[in-house]
């Protein structure tokens, strides 16, 4: 007759959890696009002093190693950096620089923009392409305002060349790095120009963000998955000591030089319509109307052809001549005369959720369950392992029940702990798939035709979850049953009553200790993890 009520007050224990801990989250508007000027991506100037436009290819290229101690400012950590120098063979006079600044992960000089830096350098730049940056940090701990000092350091190392005309140095900055850039326009006020290949523009938790749920979707993911993304990143990272997701580098002086702006049609990882609003609109408001926009057809998001993972593959269309011949006519200081938008119309899924923000209840609560639910496992999987020990003993001393259990209790118990257990590899195996998928549309591959396990674990689970929870209520209603039975409950007890329980005389769940603890540390064991489902939005029907 309990189990009714029981089953009403946990399932809506775990209901209350799941809708309490959802984050709002608007998609809309979907399906924007920004339609170019020109489908053409080539980039043509005003130039009626006849000017020598070089092009690539023109030069020979030689190239030499410089090595330099890169401090970071914060600490004094020395990082030794290498630098790859590459200068056109046979021009005289002052020439253009620009130094590459790296995206996400561990770029080197030796195997990073070899190709761009030789091109640009083949046209009469003179380019510098060093390690990154990174000390002891990581991809979540990164020191932007050190990095960009250092990437500053190079640019000052590029002006003391004889050969480099020092009010002509700009930057090629890539994905990350174009938040970087940020503050390095505000350290250095002479840099002369900026391409930003697949800018992320807004802040790291607003784009990755956007990153993360755009591409959840595009693999097939099912929405309950989709909601994870909602809840990881209003995760207070602050609380740990992590404030790199809400750097604000969004502002006008970030804009303020003339800049090349390039997208990839199978860039899943940007925002590219709101992106470029806000970066027209940013560089406005210094009065710089020297932008240009290109979108490239097929081209991912290092404006590549293929698996970004691959190395050696080849630059879409005209990039890398549309890149050169943008960065030679700027640095003559030329009028462009080509559409400002050109290429292939730019398009992004779902709107950038400009509403996210740290959510420190949220984190407390989360970090605490998970941590609870672990160490319970762990408890639970000791205690199992000294169980099984004693009824090994038990059974080869022949000297009786190991663990005593009555009533059907045990075979309960094994039969719900595994069924919990399954479901949460289930849930492991649907997240993991799911993010396998993302990566490799993340590196230019194409979605799956059929999510298959990332789309039909969600429901399952949620099945399971439910009969669980109904399970749990049924044992925990004949376990009220039995100890009222054994006059347990009832106030005040039957004289006796407690102590024969304790003792194992007369027991309600198991007639040893050992048994009594195993069964109550694995219930309150699966209960946490069916809290953590409900944390993750696994009762929200």
């Amino acid at each position: 007759m309990c189990t009714v009520p029981i089953f009403i007050i946990l399932i809506g224990l775990l209901v209350f959890v799941s809708n309490a801990t959802a984050m709002p989250w608007n998609n809309e508007p979907t399906g924007q696009t920004l339609s170019t000027l020109s489908a053409d991506t080539g980039v043509t100037f005003d130039n009626p002093g006849g000017v020598h436009l070089a092009k690539r290819g023109e030069y020979e290229v030689n190239e030499r190693s410089v090595w330099f101690d890169a401090k970071r400012p914060s600490t004094g950590e020395i990082q030794r950096t290498h630098v790859i120098i590459r200068e056109p063979v046979g021009v005289s006079g002052k020439l253009p620089g620009m130094v590459f600044m790296h995206g996400a992960g561990y770029g080197s000089a030796v195997d990073s923009f070899v190709d761009m830096a030789y091109d640009l350098s083949s046209a009469g730049f003179v380019t510098a392409v060093l390690d990154k940056p990174v000390w002891s940090t990581n991809d979540i701990t990164r020191d932007y305002t050190g990095s960009a000092a250092v990437y500053d350091e190079v640019i000052r190392m590029l002006r003391g060349l004889d050969n480099v005309d020092d009010r002509e140095v700009g930057i090629y900055a890539t994905s990350e790095s174009t938040w970087v850039s940020s503050y390095l326009l505000d350290m250095d006020k002479d840099i002369a120009f900026q391409v930003l290949l697949s800018p992320m523009v807004f802040t790291p938790r607003q784009a990755i963000g956007f990153l993360a749920a755009q591409d959840f979707a595009l693999v097939g993911a099912h929405d309950g998955y989709q909601s994870i993304v909602r809840r990881v990143f209003n995760i207070d990272s602050a609380l740990f000591g992590v404030t790199l997701p809400d750097v604000h580098t969004l502002k006008p002086s970030a804009y303020s030089i003339p800049t090349l702006v390039a997208y990839g049609s199978k860039d899943v990882m940007t925002a590219q319509v709101e992106g470029v609003e806000a970066i027209v609109d940013m560089a406005l408001r210094t009065g710089n109307h020297d932008v240009s926009i290109r979108g490239y057809p097929v081209a991912n998001h290092v404006l590549r052809l293929g698996d970004e993972s691959e190395t050696g593959t080849p630059f879409a269309d005209q990039y890398a001549d549309d890149v050169v011949d943008w960065a030679v006519g700027t640095a003559k200081g030329l009028h462009q005369t080509s559409e400002r938008v050109g290429g292939v119309n730019l398009y992004q899924s779902i709107a950038v959720p400009k509403d996210l923000k740290a959510n420190r209840g949220l984190t407390v609560y989360g970090l605490l369950l998970h941590v609870f639910m672990v160490f319970m496992m762990v408890l639970s999987l000791v205690i199992a392992v000294v169980a099984l020990v004693v009824k090994i003993r038990a059974m080869i001393r022949r000297t009786g029940p190991a663990l005593g259990f009555s009533h059907g209790f045990g075979n309960q118990l094994l039969t719900l702990t595994v069924t919990t257990v399954a479901t949460l590899a289930l849930f492991g195996a649907g997240l993991g798939q799911v993010i396998m998928g993302v990566v490799k549309i993340a590196w230019g591959g194409a979605p799956p035709e059929k999510p298959g396990l990332m789309y039909w674990s969600w429901p399952v689970i949620q099945v399971v979850c439910t009969v669980v929870v109904w399970a749990w209520s049924r044992v925990l209603a004949r376990l009220i049953e039995v100890a009222s039975l054994r006059g347990v409950i009832r106030f005040p007890p039957r004289k006796g009553a407690i102590g024969d329980v304790m003792t194992g005389r007369d027991p309600v769940l198991a007639s040893t200790r050992l048994g009594r603890v195993l069964f109550w540390v694995t219930a309150v064991t699966m209960l946490s993890v069916l809290l953590m489902f409900a944390f993750w939005g696994l009762f929200v029907y």
